[in-house]
């Protein structure tokens, strides 16, 4: 029995979520489904430009469960660009949203690689 998955902690909910080739009908495209959990861990690293491990905390998983999704949700994107095909974008099971956890997504985005404040300085307690 495989153990059940955490719960990730997702913030970002898009209005859009079904992307295709301009000028293809729908009906003749393939499609490729994007989790919640694939689409926040690309845009915690790729659009806010946090850390891996940063992202991965923010998340509420480790930092190899976030690389894992990452090369998945790169894999698809590259599949759907280079195949022409649909991506729809989907909700997953096991999300808690910002509201439920702010403290752990506040704290990850003011810290650098290392705990380190961005502009180099150490995180204390002193702070």
């Amino acid at each position: 029995m495989t153990r059940p998955k955490k719960r990730r902690h997702i913030r970002c909910s898009p209005d859009i979520k079904y992307f295709k080739p301009a000028g293809v009908p729908v009906r003749t495209l393939s499609e490729i489904c994007l989790t919640a959990d694939e689409l926040e861990a690309m845009r915690l690293v790729h659009m806010e430009g946090l850390y891996q491990e940063n992202a991965a905390e923010s998340m509420g998983i480790s930092r190899q469960t976030l690389g894992r999704i990452l090369s998945r949700a790169q894999s698809k994107i590259t599949s759907a660009l280079v195949g022409g095909m649909a991506i729809r974008i989907e909700c997953v099971e096991n999300v808690a949203t910002e509201n439920e956890r702010p403290d752990i997504i506040e704290e990850t985005e003011r810290r650098g690689r290392h705990g380190r404040r961005r502009g180099g300085r150490r995180d204390t307690d002193s702070d």
